[in-house]
């Protein structure tokens, strides 16, 4: 398949990279995982972190703030 690590690598941060593009030029956010912190990033770039709380009533509520 792969002669080394470092080819695969090569071939998923291609991949990335076009999933990437692809999202933006559709307007779709892309959302991934930053430092232990989720993160949502417009086509524009512009990212809010995603912060799950636990409210009284026991459902997950996402709160987004500028990061």
């Amino acid at each position: 398949m792969f002669a080394n690590p470092e080819q695969l690598q090569e071939v998923l941060k291609k991949a990335n990279q076009h999933a990437r593009k692809q999202a933006r030029e559709s307007g779709a956010f892309i959302y991934y995982i930053k430092n232990n912190k989720r993160v949502r990033e417009d086509a524009e770039g512009n990212k809010s972190e995603i912060v799950l709380m636990q409210p009284e009533n026991g459902r997950n509520l996402n709160i987004m703030s500028d990061t």
